[in-house]
């Protein structure tokens, strides 16, 4: 992330922003203090039907568990060296 002063970052906006579209982040700074970032935006994967449907199906699996066949093992059996 690069550091800009708040004057810069009045003066320059634009070119600020048209390197936050290409993935760019700046921390705006006032007197050498941070006081803003200006950051790409991200979207949120909730808001996706597949990325919604695909985390509901693991949720179900996981819920669901997985069969070892019969098999029983104890957990300190798993962590034993």
């Amino acid at each position: 992330m690069h550091t800009v002063s708040l004057t810069t970052a009045n003066q320059e906006f634009s070119r600020l922003i048209k390197e936050v579209g290409h993935g760019k982040g700046f921390l705006i700074t006032r007197r050498g203090q941070p006081i803003a970032k200006l950051v790409p935006h991200t979207v949120d994967k909730a808001d996706d039907p597949d990325w919604a449907a695909d985390y509901q199906r693991m949720i179900h699996r996981l819920e669901k568990g997985a069969s070892l066949g019969g098999l029983k093992i104890k957990r300190e059996e798993l962590y034993e060296r």
